[in-house]
């Protein structure tokens, strides 16, 4: 798990940001869980590495 943290601000619609609340309730999970897995799936998909001890990105 990543030691540091940085705040990235995503705008969306009030009606999907509950319907998100609602789902990641039912499943114990945080929207900030899902969101975090969201882009390491998106991350891998398009085949990028990345070092979560030196917080250096580096594409394939």
């Amino acid at each position: 798990m990543e030691n540091k943290t940085a705040r990235l601000t995503v705008l969306i619609d009030p009606v999907k940001k509950k319907a998100l609340e609602e789902l990641c309730a039912a499943q114990d999970l945080t929207p900030s869980q899902v969101v975090r897995q969201l882009i390491r799936d998106y991350l891998e998909t398009h085949g990028v590495s990345y070092s979560t001890k030196n917080n250096k990105v580096a594409a394939k």
